[in-house]
C-alpha cells in the first residue's frame, strides 16, 4: 500500500495480516527517511507503529476518539489519517505540526504540547458522551513517562471513581524522554515482567489468538473483569484505583493487539490495556538510546546517525554553558544540588548527574513536585538548582509562588528555552514565564547577554539568599572566558552610548549583542542598555535615561503583556515622569511553528525592523 494513497483509516481495514505487517515496515522506513530531512520526534513514533495501526484497524476514527498524550507520538496517526503527503513540511513554517492539531484534521480530537493531559481530557469527553446519550469509544494513549505524572494519577483516581467507559492504552516503553524514574515506574516494571508479554494464561491466550477475531468467548461480553478474573495478572495500581486491567501485551505484535482491542471495545467501565513497546524500534541508534538523544532530533544522516548541522567551533548550547558553570560551582560548594523534571538531556545536565550522582535528582514528569522538593532542600540549608523549560515552568507556578517565593528560599531556577523556540510551536514557546513571575515578591529574575554573563549571573545567584531565576534561550552561544564576578543585583549595563546619541534601545538576553553588532558596525547614534535584571529593574538607570529626554525603545523577546516594558512604564507613571517610549515584543496572540528567524521577521521583532524603528525615532 502506498502511504500517500491513504486518505482515511478505513483504507486499511480490509488489509490482510501480511499487508498490515508490510504497512508497519513501510511506515517505519517513511518516518526515518522523512524525519532525517525535517527533524522531529523520531524514537517515540517508531515505537508506536503497530500500536497505532491496530487502533485504527479496530476502532472507527473520528467517531471513536483516538488521541495521544502530549501528541508527539502521533506521526503514525497522521499518516493513517491522510497526511503522509505533508510530511516534507513537518514542523516547518505553516507546515504540518509535530503534535496533534485540531485544525489539521477531524481525526485530531485533542491537542497538547505538555505531558499528562490526555486522561483528564478523556474523562471529560466520556462524561459529556454519557450525558448526551451517545455511543462511541474514547481511547487515550498514554506513554513516554506520562502515566506516573501527578496529573495522570489525579485523573486515574476520578476515572476509577466515576466508572465511565474509557479504554486507556498504557504505552509502556520504560522511557519518557530518557529513562523513567521512581517507585511507580518500578511497579510498572514488575507488571511488565510478571508474565511473558501478553501476561495472559495459556487458555486465555489461546482464545485471543484464535483465527476468529470476534471470538465466541467474548460474544455478548459486557463485564470483562468478572469474565476473565483469574486469567489476567494482578493489575497493580490500576486495580487498586478500581480500573480494570489487561496486559502486558506485545506492542509490536499486530495479531495480539488487534484481538485484544476487539475484546476491550465491548467492555463496560474503564480499563487499562498495558502495551509493552520498544521506543525507537527499527532504527538502531534510537533503540540503543537510553539518554533521550533521539527523542527529538534535527536533520540527520541515516547511515551514521550524525546530525547534519555541526555545532560551530567555540560554541555550546546555552544550557551547556549553565551546566558547566554549575559543575564548577558545585566542586567548591557541596550544598549545591541539581533537580530536573525528566529533562536531564534536554537541559544538558548529563555531566552534572554523572559527576555528582548523590546530589542529582530527576523527579520525572512532575514539575510541581520538583519545585516544592527544591523548597524543602533550600529550607534545610542546601542550594538547589531547579532546571526547567520555560513552557513547563507554567505548570509549577503555584509551587514557585507559594512554596519558594513566599518563604523567600534561595532556590536558583534555571529557565531553559526562554523566548521563541521555533519548530515545536505555540505549546513550547517560552514567552509567558515573565508575565507570571514578575509579580512574585522576593524573586530576582535575570537574563544574560552571553555565556560569560550567564556564568556570572549563576555565580551571583548562589551567593545571595533569595529566589533567583535565570532565563536562557534554546540555541547556541560562543564560549567567552573570564573570572567569576558578582553582578550587582538590579543594576543594568550601558553597552554603548555615543556622544551623538539620539535614542536608546533597552533590551536583554542575546538581543543585546545582536543590537550592539548592528549599531556599532553602522555607527548609528543609538545607545544600548543591557537590562540583564528584569526584576528588580535599575531605577537609577531609568532616572538617568529620563533626564536625557531622548526617545527610548524597549525591545523584548517575550509577551508585551506583563513584560519588561510594562514594568518600566509603571515606574515612570508612578513617578509622574513623562518619557517617549515605544515597545517591540510579542502581541496578545499565540505564535505558531517556524524558524525563530522567520517568526521574528513576521512579528517585526528582527534586528532590521528594530533598528529601523529606532532610527525613525531618532529622526523625530
Amino acid at each position: 500500500m502506498n502511504l500517500l494513497d491513504i486518505k482515511e483509516p478505513s483504507d486499511i481495514k480490509g488489509c490482510t495480516k501480511e499487508e498490515l505487517d508490510q504497512l508497519a515496515n513501510d511506515i517505519r522506513a517513511f518516518l526515518i527517511e522523512s524525519i532525517s530531512k525535517t527533524g522531529g520526534h523520531l524514537a517515540s513514533n517508531l515505537g508506536v507503529v503497530e500500536l497505532t495501526i491496530a487502533l485504527h484497524y479496530v476502532f472507527d476514527s473520528p467517531k471513536d476518539k483516538i488521541f495521544f498524550d502530549v501528541g508527539h507520538q502521533s506521526y503514525v496517526h497522521k499518516i493513517l489519517t491522510g497526511r503522509a503527503n505533508q510530511f516534507s513540511s513537518l514542523r516547518q513554517y505553516n507546515g504540518l505540526s509535530g503534535f496533534e492539531k485540531r485544525k489539521e484534521s477531524i481525526h485530531d480530537v485533542w491537542e497538547a504540547g505538555h505531558s499528562s493531559t490526555a486522561l483528564s481530557g478523556a474523562l471529560g469527553m466520556s462524561i459529556a458522551r454519557d450525558l448526551n446519550n451517545e455511543d462511541y469509544n474514547i481511547i487515550p494513549v498514554v506513554g513516554d513517562g506520562a502515566m506516573a505524572s501527578g496529573m495522570s494519577l489525579e485523573a486515574l483516581n476520578q476515572i476509577g471513581s466515576l466508572k465511565s467507559n474509557v479504554i486507556i492504552v498504557f504505552n509502556d516503553n520504560n522511557m519518557s524522554i530518557s529513562k523513567n524514574v521512581g517507585a511507580l515506574n518500578t511497579g510498572f516494571s514488575r507488571l511488565r515482567a510478571s508474565k511473558a508479554y501478553t501476561g495472559i494464561k495459556s487458555g486465555m491466550r489461546k482464545s485471543l489468538l484464535s483465527s476468529d477475531v470476534g471470538n465466541q468467548v467474548y460474544v455478548g461480553l459486557r463485564n470483562l473483569k468478572e469474565t476473565v478474573k483469574g486469567v489476567v495478572i494482578d493489575g497493580g495500581i490500576f486495580e487498586e484505583l478500581n480500573i480494570d486491567y489487561i496486559g502486558p501485551i506485545d506492542g509490536h505484535n499486530l495479531n495480539d493487539l488487534i484481538r485484544v482491542f476487539n475484546v476491550v471495545k465491548t467492555h463496560t467501565g474503564p480499563i487499562v490495556v498495558h502495551v509493552h513497546t520498544k521506543k525507537g524500534k527499527g532504527y538502531a541508534p534510537c533503540e540503543n538510546d537510553s539518554e533521550g538523544v533521539w527523542h527529538g532530533v534535527g536533520p540527520f544522516d541515516i547511515t551514521s546517525g550524525r546530525p547534519l548541522k555541526d555545532i560551530p567551533a567555540n560554541y555550546k548550547p546555552w544550557a551547556q554553558h549553565i551546566s558547566d558553570t554549575l559543575i564548577q560551582l558545585a566542586s567548591t560548594n557541596k550544598d549545591i544540588v541539581a533537580i530536573t523534571p525528566a529533562m536531564i538531556t534536554g537541559s544538558s545536565l548529563q555531566k552534572f548527574f554523572a559527576k555528582y550522582p548523590d546530589r542529582s535528582f530527576d523527579c520525572g514528569i512532575a514539575e510541581e513536585h520538583a519545585a516544592t522538593f527544591a523548597a524543602g532542600l533550600a529550607i534545610s540549608g542546601k542550594k538547589p538548582f531547579l532546571c526547567i523549560y520555560s513552557s513547563f515552568l507554567q505548570r509549577a507556578y503555584d509551587q514557585i509562588n507559594h512554596d519558594i517565593c513566599r518563604m523567600d528560599l534561595p532556590v536558583v531556577i534555571g529557565i531553559d528555552h526562554a523566548g521563541l523556540v521555533g519548530e515545536d510551536g505555540e505549546t513550547h514557546h517560552g514567552v509567558f514565564d515573565l508575565g507570571i513571575l514578575l509579580p512574585l515578591p522576593n524573586l530576582i529574575i535575570a537574563q544574560p547577554k552571553n555565556s560569560l554573563e550567564a556564568k556570572n549571573l549563576l555565580y551571583t545567584a548562589f551567593n545571595q539568599d533569595h529566589p533567583f531565576a535565570i532565563r536562557y534561550p534554546k540555541g547556541m552561544s560562543s564560549v567567552i572566558e573570564g573570572e567569576f564576578e558578582n553582578l550587582p543585583i538590579g543594576k543594568w549595563e550601558t553597552v554603548y552610548e555615543p556622544e551623538n546619541v539620539e535614542c536608546y534601545i533597552l533590551t536583554y538576553g542575546d538581543n543585546v549583542e545582536a543590537v550592539e553588532e548592528c549599531v556599532l558596525s553602522n555607527q548609528f547614534p543609538i545607545g544600548i542598555i543591557n537590562c540583564r535584571y528584569l526584576k528588580p529593574i535599575d531605577t537609577d538607570m531609568l532616572d538617568y535615561l529620563a533626564s536625557k529626554d531622548l526617545p527610548m525603545l524597549v525591545y523584548e523577546q517575550d509577551m508585551l503583556a506583563g513584560g519588561l516594558s510594562n514594568t518600566i512604564l509603571s515606574y515612570y507613571n508612578d513617578k509622574n515622569i513623562s518619557v517617549s517610549l515605544r515597545r517591540i515584543g510579542i502581541p496578545d496572540i499565540y505564535i505558531g511553528q517556524g524558524s525563530t528567524r522567520q517568526l521574528r521577521k513576521d512579528l517585526k521583532m528582527d534586528i532590521h525592523s528594530v533598528i529601523q524603528e529606532a532610527l525613525a525615532m531618532c529622526k523625530k
